[in-house]
């Protein structure tokens, strides 16, 4: 892939004044890039090795707010200092900024220049070490869902949230015509992407007024991440740079569809697809009928890295594409688990019940530990079910919001065990301050029904 640049290439880059400023960012919890802009030079003499940054970004919520309650820091020790350690491996341009550069960092402790656990990379490195010792490797891809508006978001900030028009007037699902209406931005996200080394393969109309859907191909999972976050990013920022805003907010309208962010999964062993038994039933294998078994039976523990905030429960709805059902389906997109590709070395399940606001380490992360556990445990898959799994009695269902799926988190001796107690308190906080914030809020809604008639 074109984009992916060597330290070298950036040193020559900056020497002759192609690049004069380097991005140096590390991921937040809501899965946002945070940072620095260093001048280029300086980056390549001395910052290339590690800079440092307050170790609240990893305690904030969405409004940066500083909650009480966390273990790893607070007003009261002080909030001090992570060491941001750039992955040079990351290093790319950023073409839709001119004379830019972007690296990824690893955060470490500051005095002890370890790992910090409950950082988003940590999270995802730490099942994909797992499945190495085990001999796998994790192949993923996300498809990231969002709405395009006619006005910018200053504007829409500055009309208080209030006239979203959407860029388009119409459904516009694999629709052609109006989808040339929005290449002014979409062309960008496309092309720029694609130079900055983010594996894009197209993107396409969704089925609702102005929503989009950006596809990346298939890569290493901890790659995956990382493509995800950055083409998220250059959503933003390049429909700003179009007097335009996007969001990911995952049901921004009642009366409109969601947006999600569906995950393809599959382990390989030896460069080949350890999910693929050519002569079993489906072409799965006995190995994938594990991991599937673990993924579809832990969703609800993990269901919060999937929808980690109110409005992300407000998706779930019958009828709109968002799965509630914890089963699996032969390419059925009303289950929250697909089977694609089945009989084919491309075999592969799809998670379908993630919202577009997901964090995509987390996410990754919690699905790859749920398909270790069946792995472990040998734990057999029931069969698939078909039809509308919406009407499915007996199907198990995923946490209906943010509050039930906290106390899931809470009480998941599996996430536990896997990622660890400190980094299951870390999120089960963040989850708790989402719902403290929310409840405390008089809501447009209650307002409307009961001012006058209460």
């Amino acid at each position: 892939m074109p984009g992916n640049m060597t330290f070298d290439t950036l040193k020559k880059l900056v020497g002759d004044g192609s690049i004069d400023t380097v991005l140096v960012c590390i991921i937040d919890m809501q899965g946002r890039l945070m940072g620095k802009r260093f001048h280029a030079q300086n980056f390549v003499e001395t910052s290339y090795e590690e800079t440092h940054c307050c170790n609240y970004l990893l305690a904030t919520d969405l409004e940066m707010a500083t909650p009480d309650g966390y273990a790893s820091t607070s007003w009261r020790s002080g909030y001090g200092d992570y060491v941001m350690k750039p992955d040079l491996d990351t290093l790319r341009p950023v073409p839709w900024l001119p004379g830019t550069a972007m690296v990824l960092c690893d955060l470490l402790d500051h005095h002890t220049h370890e790992p910090v656990p409950h950082s988003p990379r940590a999270v995802l490195k730490r099942q994909l070490a797992r499945l190495e010792a085990m001999g796998f490797d994790a192949m993923m891809a996300t498809e990231l869902e969002f709405f395009l508006f006619e006005k910018s978001f200053d504007d829409i900030r500055k009309g208080g949230f209030r006239e979203l028009d959407p860029i388009s007037g119409y459904n516009e699902d694999y629709h052609i015509l109006q989808t040339t209406k929005e290449e002014a931005i979409m062309r960008p996200i496309r092309n720029h992407l694609y130079a900055a080394g983010i594996p894009v393969e197209n993107s396409k109309g969704e089925a609702e007024s102005g929503q989009e859907e950006l596809n990346i191909r298939y890569a290493a999972a901890l790659d995956c991440a990382d493509h995800h976050t950055i083409a998220k990013h250059a959503v933003k920022e390049i429909a700003w740079q179009q007097g335009h805003a996007a969001t990911f907010l995952p049901k921004w309208h009642h009366d409109r569809v969601g947006s999600s962010s569906h995950v393809h999964q599959s382990l390989w062993k030896d460069g080949k697809p350890a999910f693929y038994e050519k002569d079993s039933e489906l072409g799965m294998s006995e190995l994938m009928r594990n991991y599937m078994a673990g993924l579809i039976a832990y969703a609800p523990d993990y269901t919060f890295f999937l929808a980690p905030y109110v409005n992300s429960y407000k998706r779930f709805m019958k009828g709109t594409f968002a799965p509630t059902k914890t089963v699996w389906s032969v390419d059925n997109r009303t289950a929250g688990f697909r089977l694609c590709g089945d009989g084919t070395k491309g075999i592969r399940v799809e998670c379908r019940i993630g919202g577009s606001d997901i964090n995509p380490y987390l996410a990754l992360a919690a699905m790859l530990a749920a398909g270790i556990k069946g792995i472990e445990d040998k734990m057999d898959l029931a069969p698939p079910t078909s039809g509308d799994v919406y009407e499915d009695k007996k199907a198990g269902e995923i946490p209906s919001t943010l509050r039930a799926a906290t106390e899931t988190l809470r009480n998941s001796a599996f996430l536990r065990e896997a990622m660890g107690d400190d980094v299951v308190d870390h999120y089960t906080r963040a989850a708790e301050w989402e719902q403290e914030e929310f409840d405390r809020v008089v809501t447009d809604w209650e307002i409307a029904r009961g001012f006058e008639r209460a």
